[in-house]
């Protein structure tokens, strides 16, 4: 069956079959996000069930919007980085409570559907130096790590050392590596939905020896009245620091939010043959809309932004070439919905070989510095480094593009540099100046 209306199917050179198995493909790759993201956002304070739900819902919607909107084979979810700067940034360090954080979320989405529509976020992820873009994957990648090393209880706080190793005689961290070594040896196999298998392992390696409590496989879902339309837009406006506190943040939300989106939907429909002919750049312009729209919704749902997942490729790989490879993602998640007793009971040290093993594959991105190039390769380092040993993507960035900045500025190569660049650069100055 190749004629599914709306869809052209048969112009794609796929069919139902294929398209459904792609769905269940790039599906099975990236539900580790229904367990990883109400534990990361519980730490700010959200209730893990509401967000949870919010997290389906989220993915569903945004995945519907890709498929109905694009005709693309991508998925969406609250995507990993940006939570964590949710969190443990815009919450833990900047003080925001969490309903003025979602405030943010939903701002950052306006001004992500605003330059969207004017062509705006086109030029201003152009104008961002390819090296730069490569230190701040990396130093989310090494953020991420960092916060799942701490989870599993491999890296404890030290007086003397302010980081040590953790107990290697206590469970938990014995059963986080145990759960990193299969993720990684399934992964390598070509197993789709290692990550999720190697979540699910840990848990009940943790349940037969008493470190987890059974609550039941399925149920209806929790309710999501704790966070749906709880953003708090007034006082994010209004509260802590005035208004370059609020463009720092809602800068670097957009920053996150357009390079691993903007990234991912080329990459993803680059490997699919998508952008192939002239004609098709309204495809991606419209993969665009429906992943800035997704922001907004997350936000009124009760997570952290949502984004285009390059687990997608797996589906991709397996044949999916249309939106019904997305809406069959969207169907997923929601069906996941009923799975709730399952995610309520995974531990931190089970999600935590999560964190760390998507920190190593986003890591990869530093092969793609010019190391001969001491003005491209030391601000990509510095945001690199910048991230996870100052506990802030904000500070990481600001060091990156600073750095970036004066280093042109000092070899006599500040023409080369676009004015997106001295934008952003100038932004993140006034904020630490002011």
């Amino acid at each position: 069956m190749t004629g599914w209306p709306g869809f052209r199917l048969a112009e794609h050179g796929t069919s139902v079959r294929i398209e459904l198995l792609a769905g269940v493909t790039t599906f099975l790759t990236m539900a580790y996000i229904v367990l990883v993201n109400p534990d990361i956002l519980a730490a700010a304070g959200m209730d893990r069930g509401a967000v949870f739900v919010a997290t389906c819902l989220a993915a569903a919607l945004g995945s519907a919007l890709m498929g109905v909107l694009a005709n693309w084979p991508i998925g969406l979810a609250p995507g990993m980085g940006l939570n964590a700067f949710f969190a443990f940034s815009v919450v833990g360090v900047m003080g925001y409570p969490w309903p003025q954080a979602l405030g943010l979320v939903f701002l950052s989405g306006c001004a992500f559907v605003l330059l969207t529509l004017t062509g705006a976020r086109r030029w201003l992820v152009d104008g961002i130096p390819q090296s730069l873009r490569s230190g701040i994957a990396a130093g989310i990648g090494l953020f991420l790590a960092f916060i799942g090393l701490q989870a599993a209880g491999l890296v404890v706080a030290s007086p003397a050392t302010l980081v040590t190793l953790g107990d290697l005689h206590a469970a938990e961290p014995l059963l986080a590596l145990a759960g990193l070594a299969l993720i990684g040896v399934l992964d390598a196999w070509r197993v789709r939905g290692a990550i999720l298998i190697g979540i699910l392992a840990v848990t009940a390696a943790g349940l037969l020896l008493g470190k987890v409590h059974y609550a039941g496989l399925m149920a209806w879902p929790p309710s999501l009245a704790p966070t749906l339309l709880k953003l708090d837009i007034v006082g994010a406006l209004t509260q802590h620091g005035g208004a370059m506190a609020l463009l720092h943040v809602l800068l670097v939300f957009l920053l996150v939010e357009m390079f691993d989106a903007t990234g991912t939907l080329a990459g993803v429909a680059q490997r699919a043959g998508l952008l192939a002919r002239p004609e098709q750049r309204v495809q991606f312009d419209r993969a665009l809309l429906a992943d800035s729209s997704a922001v907004l919704a997350g936000s009124l749902l009760g997570t952290s932004s949502t984004t285009a997942y390059v687990e997608s490729a797996a589906g991709v790989q397996a044949g999916g070439r249309t939106g019904l490879t997305a809406l069959t993602v969207a169907a997923l998640f929601l069906l996941a919905l009923l799975f709730s007793p399952l995610a309520a009971m995974v531990p931190a040290y089970a999600t935590a070989p999560a964190l760390i093993y998507v920190a190593g594959l986003m890591l990869r991105e530093l092969v793609q510095l010019e190391w001969g190039d001491v003005t491209e390769a030391m601000p990509a380092c510095l945001a690199a480094l910048g991230m996870p040993f100052t506990y802030s993507i904000a500070n990481g960035l600001a060091l990156g593009f600073v750095s970036h900045a004066l280093l042109k500025l000092g070899t006599g190569r500040w023409r080369g540099v676009h004015a997106a660049t001295w934008v952003v650069t100038a932004l993140f100055v006034l904020r630490h100046a002011l």
